[in-house]
């Protein structure tokens, strides 16, 4: 298992492997035979960014068996998908913040994310496993009020892509089976999600592939697999944490 973790130094971003409380410092491309330089900083010493630039960020809806059961919603036969606009991106640490024109509720959905580290187009299900370079950790925030705010149109865009509501990290996770894993959210120190990623409607080989014959997936892209049971809404000055064992945790304040 690696942690790959993206970061800046001085204002200079760069990119290496996370051992510990040190950064085993990399060159070139990070999803293309990337090169250790034998340097390394302490973590403490550098800023955190998003793990991977994504180009873009797919996101699904209704994608798991449980939350599907719970609102009455059929399970869907293809994956239901939006896109998070690039802008919204935020790191781990980083201030979640309400958007000046929206003043209703902003919730928080914990998921894992995949990170794709090949050009992906129109693959098997068999082969998406070889386009999928790791994992990480999704806080998919989202402006729930404007979602069908106008009856002619859902605005699940505008819903997700505020700025700093594409929150992702702390780390891309290589050498995971995701079917092992759980998900789980603490809002406030109170646990409030903690469910299986086996309960997917649509794995992450399936997914990626399905996509994939959609639009073409590219190295860094991330696709946010849905979330389950236990979403809720943040007040200023609460604290959410969403953490997958292998991976880490990605912590964010609201504000």
């Amino acid at each position: 298992m690696t942690h790959w973790i993206r970061f800046a130094e001085n204002g200079v971003p760069g990119f290496g492997q996370l051992d510990g409380a040190t950064v085993d410092v990399y060159s070139g491309d990070m999803f293309d035979s990337p090169q250790p330089t034998g340097r390394t900083v302490a973590l403490a010493a550098v800023t955190l960014l998003v793990p991977a630039a994504a180009g873009k960020m797919v996101a699904l809806w209704n994608n798991f068996h449980a939350l599907a059961a719970k609102l009455g919603n059929p399970v869907p036969a293809e994956p239901l998908y939006f896109i998070k606009g690039n802008g919204s991106y935020l790191a781990s640490g980083e201030p979640i913040r309400r958007p000046p024109s929206y003043g209703g509720k902003v919730i928080f959905e914990g998921e894992l994310g995949i990170v794709i580290g090949r050009t992906c187009r129109a693959v098997s299900e068999a082969d998406a496993p070889a386009h999928i370079f790791g994992y990480t950790c999704i806080n998919d925030v989202t402006a729930v009020d404007i979602l069908n705010k106008d009856a002619t149109f859902a605005q699940w865009t505008r819903a997700k892509s505020f700025d700093t509501f594409g929150v992702f990290g702390p780390v891309v996770a290589t050498g995971l089976d995701p079917l092992q894993l759980s998900v789980r959210t603490v809002l406030d120190g109170q646990e409030r999600q903690n469910y299986p990623v086996a309960d997917m409607v649509f794995p992450p080989a399936r997914l990626v592939s399905l996509i994939s014959q959609d639009m073409t997936l590219e190295p860094g892209d991330v696709v946010a697999c849905g979330t389950s049971i236990g979403v809720g809404s943040m007040k200023p000055g609460s604290t959410v944490a969403v953490t997958i064992d292998g991976v880490g945790t990605l912590v964010n304040r609201f504000e």
